[in-house]
């Protein structure tokens, strides 16, 4: 046994050993296919990143990113003193925990019913509707709301009512994440699925033969087939909590429910190109995208405790 499992070892390391050499001897061919790729991500990538540098300076156009003059941590300790700190803050965070807690299991139980559909032909068309809102643009799925909440739209017909719902701070978070859910819930649930078809038929028949009803089928048979998939979307998602979508809420926004619908994307835009304060809204930014590693390190060190040691 102990000769045989030599022998695969040794085996295992002659072949690394030709694939080694094989690309040592091939190098161009392989830099030939990489350069567009790399070219592209060094282009498009990182070097935007010097542009970082304007959240540290007084930046003028006309002196360039390298001879503005220096000012620091300044931008930082504005912001973190504005009054409106706090609020774009919180609206951005709670736009987005509310999302995940509201958002992330929708996939999940899209995938786990439509594995229960047994005949082809009503499950692909059942798959086809509700992916469908998935290629409507945002801009579009915008402006159906805003045709559908109208004064005049067919919500407020159905209930009797003249409400502007678009006007309502209180409305915005439902608005939004409702809309979110709706639109991209359908897509998010195809890599469920294709993982539920990998699930052991064995195990599912025995499930069957032991007596177990569909909650207990579900719970022992299904979610441990996508349970890796789940840790790594639920890492993914929780990491961008900061990174809200500026469109869908710039183009939700209305003057009257501003209190709940600025947050900190539409700040950047708001401060940086419609007012020119170039470096504070990079600042701005670059908090944003601090934070949003911080949380990813946070949460994928707190689903490896949760979950043996597995995470990102």
């Amino acid at each position: 046994m102990k000769r045989m499992q030599n022998q695969a070892k040794s085996a295992s390391k002659r072949t690394w050993r030709e694939k080694g050499t094989y690309v040592k001897k091939n190098w161009q061919l392989y830099l030939f296919f990489l350069m567009p790729g790399l070219l592209l991500t060094i282009i498009f990538k990182y070097l935007p990143m010097g542009g970082l540098l304007i959240a540290f300076e007084d930046y003028n156009v006309i002196k360039g990113v390298l001879g503005s003059p220096w000012v620091g941590l300044e931008y930082f300790r504005r912001f973190l003193s504005s009054p409106d700190f706090m609020s774009y803050l919180m609206n951005t965070l709670k736009l987005s925990i509310y999302g995940l807690l509201w958002g992330f299991p929708v996939p999940i139980i899209l995938a786990l019913l439509l594995n229960r559909i047994q005949k082809t032909g009503i499950k692909k068309k059942v798959q086809l509707l509700i992916y469908m809102p998935n290629f409507i643009s945002v801009i579009v799925l915008c402006g159906m709301v805003r045709m559908f909440l109208s004064p005049v739209g067919p919500l407020n017909k159905v209930l009797g009512i003249s409400t502007n719902w678009m006007t309502m701070p209180s409305a915005f978070r439902t608005i939004y994440i409702a809309s979110g859910i709706w639109q991209a819930a359908g897509w998010a649930s195809i890599m469920y699925t294709a993982a539920l078809s990998n699930a052991s038929k064995e195990l599912e028949e025995a499930a069957l033969m032991d007596g177990a009803n569909l909650l207990q089928q579900i719970w022992y048979v299904e979610l441990p087939a996508i349970k890796n998939i789940i840790v790594i979307q639920f890492i993914l998602q929780a990491g961008n909590i900061m990174s809200i979508g500026f469109e869908k809420a710039y183009a939700l926004q209305t003057d009257m429910n501003l209190p709940a619908s600025e947050i900190l994307s539409t700040y950047v835009y708001r401060i940086g190109l419609l007012n020119g304060d170039y470096g504070y809204s990079t600042a701005v930014g670059l908090f944003n995208s601090v934070v949003n590693v911080i949380l990813l390190v946070f949460v994928n060190w707190v689903v490896q405790k949760l979950n043996d040691g597995e995470g990102l």
